[in-house]
């Protein structure tokens, strides 16, 4: 599945589980309408989702995020807002492992992962400031 799209992975895995957009979203307390945007890739869960999202589909976290990346369209804003992205990443990772451990419902293996993927982002940001 590393050749897909975090979208196409999206939509595959549910329709293998029977789910519609709808049923998807209401397990995860948001709209259909954020399901449709992801499956068509024009937007990406948030990072609180993420972790519940790859348990309703049956996969890793790591499986999820190892998705294949849309090519970039050319345009400079996308690289200025893949940069911010990558410098808020970390911050809202840390946030969400102590929010979900505070509220008891976070295992050690989920919240190494999301502090991995929160460091793994600071060093992207970090390789592609150096350019």
């Amino acid at each position: 599945m590393n050749n897909q799209s975090m979208g196409d992975m999206i939509s595959t895995l549910r329709k293998e589980k029977g789910m519609t957009q709808k049923d998807l979203a209401d397990r995860l307390n948001i709209t259909d309408k954020a399901v449709s945007k992801w499956e068509r890739n024009l937007a990406f869960p948030d990072t609180a989702t993420i972790p519940k999202l790859a348990e309703m589909l049956g996969i890793s976290v790591e499986e999820l995020m190892n998705a294949k990346s849309i090519p970039e369209t050319g345009h400079k804003g996308a690289s200025f807002l893949i940069n911010i992205i990558l410098k808020a990443l970390p911050t809202a990772m840390g946030i969400a492992v102590v929010v979900i451990s505070i509220l008891g419902e976070l295992d050690r293996k989920s919240a190494f992962t999301m502090l991995g993927i929160g460091l793994t982002s600071m060093g992207i940001y970090q390789l592609r400031s150096k350019d």
